[in-house]
């Protein structure tokens, strides 16, 4: 043997805010208690552990057992723990006193969880900036680890990426391993000898060289058919075997005791990346397709290699251009934060009122966990009880603040400014049961309905737009009945459908599935028709409206105004908002059509979308304004005349109804995306469209009115929330007695 190695093995457990606690279960049982039962029979193998916050909450409440055993791993030196921002969110999408605060109560928390410092931080989705450099030393960390992809984008050769370096920012140093992507593509999906054969090449080429594995821990087990290979068919065994049998040549050791025995091998500053996959995921669909084809061209050529190195994708933020619905959460978040941060900042001393805000802050770092702000072959911007999630714990931090400013009282009020940071002025109104945000520069549509009771952003919608995978869908599909089942194996590679007939499932939207969008439509268009985005004649759902406010002590008006065309016509759409403290579950819109020549024939439409609410359970249903159940959320609604359509979910607690003063049809139906996921290909329910639409004769007076009435009523779940608290309350007066019965209190029990 002509060297020697140190390998260092770090594994990452996550599972994010808001995922079904059966996934967390599944997780469990299938990767994170078969890892351990199998390293604990190998004390000599020495390993790293990050689990996120959200995933350690969840075990510290449901298992922990778990936690013991780590404890005892902890103690006994075989884990060193890796820390991190608690609740995994990505760096570059939250302020920088966020970071902070994240790294340094998650530092906290598992000091005094497992008794040792923590020394290094997990780096979410390995997106790094410079600038994080000094966040994280200024937290308290001395290290972390990140994609050898960043440090070969700072033009650094790969013989040079054997060891770890020192960073710095603003005189700030910052210790940075290299994560071998060659590494993360054997284990554990080649044979274990092929991993020791890699092993021996590094030993034999470089003096001393340190070695990174650092990867997802659901790979040994969560993932698909990894359960079998790496316990059933003992591949994980097999491999920590083939260490210790060579260990007069394999150090297995930890990123700590690198830095303490090991010098930096010099200093690198690194440039904006994440690792690879992450910056062509990013890429719109076009380029994304041109990109991924222009490097993996000529896998075989030495010098199309040496020249692709140095292409680079796409640059994480902009996950939220290419997803609004992304930037409107982080917009939303950015808002809290800086409102938290003002009121922080007060000498307010009370204690109680201190821990309104401590606990804000608590949700307010939940809302930042990076799931929900992105999409590729992982990423949960595409599901929506993630999105929900955000959103909840976003609404609780704002609940939080306003209690912290207006105590319990009855309120409204209204915010304008630049809120979704699109330099044009936004409008929320709120009061003590609502907050509704709107976009007066775009299309002037309702774009967030938070209810305050359940904590619930009714417009959390996704729209449906174009991704590269689509194409490998209708790829396979018109191929099928082509080819032979060989070539459609190629074809396929690892293309898996979790329903049928997705192909005919794809469509696109061409405006915002939001609230209040307005639309002229062909007369006698059909619902079957405006489904496959025809008939729509007029410019109102996405131009640019004029906006005012009237506020008064106990309601505040929003008046919005539109010349535009329809259809070749001219004419103007008003439509007046209002919000009051008196009403405090509803929003009351009118609409005046004028400017339209006198008896001309117009079909006016005003699209409402809900999302939160899923279709496909007898607990989520329609009914008409008759009471009459009509059908689940995920069903097609074309009502003919009729005063009122309501939707409930009785699992939120929700029944939200629109009434029209004028009757008019409802068209109502189910809005689903075809997306990818580690499964596979699969529909997914975002939201349901709801329509009321009139046809008419434009009135003699040359002014038609109508009015909507929008009530989310969450009675419900506010008397399952009262419910709730009483049985707690008496959980705990029954642990009071019965401690004052064991203790002899007088009076209470038998001395």
């Amino acid at each position: 043997m002509s060297g020697s190695v140190r390998l260092i093995l770090s594994f990452h457990n996550h599972q994010p805010v808001g995922n079904f606690d059966g996934v967390f279960e599944q997780a469990y049982r299938d990767a994170y208690l078969p890892f351990l039962d199998v390293l604990q029979d190998y004390p000599q193998i020495r390993f790293a552990l990050h689990t996120s916050g959200s995933l350690l909450e969840w075990l510290q409440a449901r298992r922990p057992e778990y936690i013991q055993r780590l404890q005892t791993l902890v103690t006994a030196g075989q884990v060193e723990i890796i820390g991190g921002a608690f609740y995994e969110p990505i760096l570059a999408n939250i302020p920088r006193r966020d970071r902070i605060a994240q790294i340094q109560s998650y530092s906290s928390h598992l000091r005094n969880l497992f008794g040792q410092a923590v020394r290094g931080m997990w780096l979410p989705e390995r997106v790094w900036e410079q600038q994080f450099a000094s966040d994280i030393a200024a937290a308290g960390i001395q290290y972390t680890i990140i994609d050898d992809y960043h440090f070969r984008c700072a033009g650094m050769p790969q013989t040079e990426l054997y060891r770890h370096y020192v960073t710095e920012d603003e005189g700030r140093t910052l210790f940075v391993f290299p994560d071998s992507e060659r590494l993360r593509y054997l284990i554990p999906f080649s044979k274990p000898q092929e991993v020791i054969e890699y092993l021996r090449e590094a030993a034999a080429q470089f003096t001393n060289p340190v070695l990174v594995f650092g990867d997802d821990g659901e790979k040994f087990g969560s993932w698909p058919q990894t359960k079998k290979h790496v316990y059933e068919d003992r591949w994980l065994r097999d491999f920590l075997d083939l260490l210790l049998a060579n260990r007069d040549w394999i150090h297995v050791t930890t990123p700590a005791e690198v830095i303490d025995t090991v010098p930096p091998a010099g200093r690198c500053y690194l440039p904006d990346a994440s690792y690879r996959e992450m910056t062509e995921w990013v890429l719109p669909p076009e380029t994304q397709r041109e990109f991924v084809s222009l490097t993996r061209q000529h896998p075989d050529n030495a010098e199309w290699q040496k020249l692709v190195r140095f292409t680079r994708g796409g640059y994480w933020r902009n996950f939220r251009t290419r997803y609004s619905e992304s930037h409107e959460m982080y917009a939303r978040m950015i808002g809290i934060s800086n409102r938290l941060a003002r009121l922080a900042a007060s000498e307010d001393s009370d204690p109680q009122r201190r821990d309104l805000l401590q606990a804000a802050r608590t949700h307010l770092h939940r809302g930042q966990c990076n799931c929900s702000y992105w999409h590729g072959a992982f990423g949960g911007l595409y599901l929506p009880h993630l999105r929900n999630a955000v959103y909840a714990e976003l609404i609780r931090a704002d609940n939080l603040l306003e209690q912290f400013v207006r105590g319990d009282s009855a309120w409204v009020d209204v915010e304008v400014g630049d809120l979704n940071m699109d330099a044009r002025p936004e409008v929320r109104l709120s009061n003590q049961k609502l907050s509704a945000t709107f976009a007066p520069a775009f299309g002037g549509h309702m774009y967030e309905l938070d209810l305050r009771t359940n904590a619930v952003n009714l417009l959390a919608t996704l729209n449906r737009r174009p991704e590269p995978y689509h194409q490998r869908i209708l790829d396979y599909v018109a191929n099928a009945g082509r080819v032979s089942g060989e070539e459609l194996a190629s074809i396929s590679r690892d293309v898996r459908f979790r329903q049928p007939d997705l192909d005919r499932r794809i469509q696109y939207d061409h405006w915002p599935r939001k609230s209040f969008v307005d639309h002229f439509l062909r007369p006698r268009l059909t619902l079957p028709e405006f489904r496959r985005n025809e008939g729509v004649i007029g410019d109102f759902a996405v131009g640019e409206w004029d906006a005012g406010v009237r506020k008064g002590e106990r309601r505040i008006l929003l008046e919005l105004e539109r010349d535009g065309q329809a259809g070749g016509l001219s004419g103007r759409v008003r439509k007046t908002v209002a919000i009051s403290a008196d009403r405090p579950s509803e929003l009351l819109v009118q609409y005046e059509l004028s400017g339209f020549p006198a008896g001309m024939p117009l079909h006016f439409a005003v699209e409402l979308n809900f999302a939160a609410m899923p279709g496909g359970a007898a607990d989520r249903y329609f009914y008409d304004d008759q009471g009459t159940r009509i059908g689940t959320l995920d069903t097609v609604q074309d009502l003919q005349s009729a005063e009122r359509l309501s939707l409930v979910d009785e699992w939120l607690g929700l029944d939200v109804s629109l009434e029209s003063s004028v009757k008019t049809g409802f068209w109502a139906y189910p809005l689903e995306t075809i997306s990818q996921s580690e499964d596979g290909f699969e529909a997914i329910h975002q939201s349901v469209c709801v329509i009321p639409h009139w046809e008419f004769l434009m009135p003699e007076s040359g002014r038609w009115v109508a009015e909507l009435r929008l009530v989310p009523d969450t009675a419900m779940a506010l008397a399952r929330q009262l419910a709730e608290s009483a049985r707690r309350r008496r959980d705990e007066l029954g642990t009071e007695s019965a401690v004052a019965v064991s203790s002899g209190f007088p009076g209470r029990g038998t001395p």
